[in-house]
């Protein structure tokens, strides 16, 4: 699984980041770690328009969210 980690990153960062990774990594799932929940919503958005299903889980003080096509 790939591994995007976009802690303490502001957007745009986070959305670009992970659309390199899906375009990088063509149906392989993508674990996302954010810090923030504008970056949360915008990856999740993102990720659907792409067809991935997404699974968000809280770790600590941090999101991961598993992106799988």
């Amino acid at each position: 699984m790939v591994e995007v980690d976009v802690r303490g990153l502001s957007c745009p960062l986070p959305v670009v980041k992970t659309k390199k990774a899906m375009d990088e990594n063509p149906g392989q799932p993508i674990a996302v770690l954010t810090d923030s929940e504008t970056s949360k919503g915008n990856v999740t958005r993102l990720a659907e328009s792409r067809g991935y299903k997404v699974e968000v889980e809280r770790v600590g003080d941090y999101y991961r969210l598993t992106l799988t096509p």
